[in-house]
């Protein structure tokens, strides 16, 4: 449904470093490196996720937004969790199995250090 999704962040170099480090948990890396933005993929040909460089204040949080990455198994959540903590991100929900969202939904909740909500979830069944 959706090709890829940009979103603004105001420091770059920062952003780099977190989402390195929490997209290598769930298979995904840095797909290309421009002087503004960064692009991350499953693959070198596919992007799914832009960071842009903006000034903090033109960044636009919204406290609706909300983004889920999908995870291949409960130990990539657990480690995109402790990964985003160790590069500047604050936890928003400890990885662990969210009955409210179904029998089989197991994710984490963390906020990253421009504060855009993220989650990773794994969904057996």
């Amino acid at each position: 449904m959706i090709s890829h999704l940009s979103i603004g962040v105001s420091d770059l170099a920062r952003s780099i470093l977190f989402y390195d480090a929490v997209l290598q948990c769930l298979g995904s890396a840095r797909v290309f490196t421009g002087d503004e933005s960064v692009g991350y993929g499953p693959r070198p040909d596919v992007e799914g996720l832009a960071l842009k460089q903006r000034p903090r204040e033109a960044i636009g949080l919204d406290q609706g937004f909300h983004l889920a990455f999908d995870a291949h198994d409960e130990d990539a959540v657990d480690q995109f969790h402790a990964a985003a903590l160790a590069h500047g991100g604050t936890d928003d929900g400890a990885p662990g199995l969210r009955p409210d969202y179904g029998d089989h939904y197991y994710a984490a909740f963390v906020i990253d250090p421009d504060g855009h909500r993220l989650e990773a979830v794994y969904q057996r069944g």
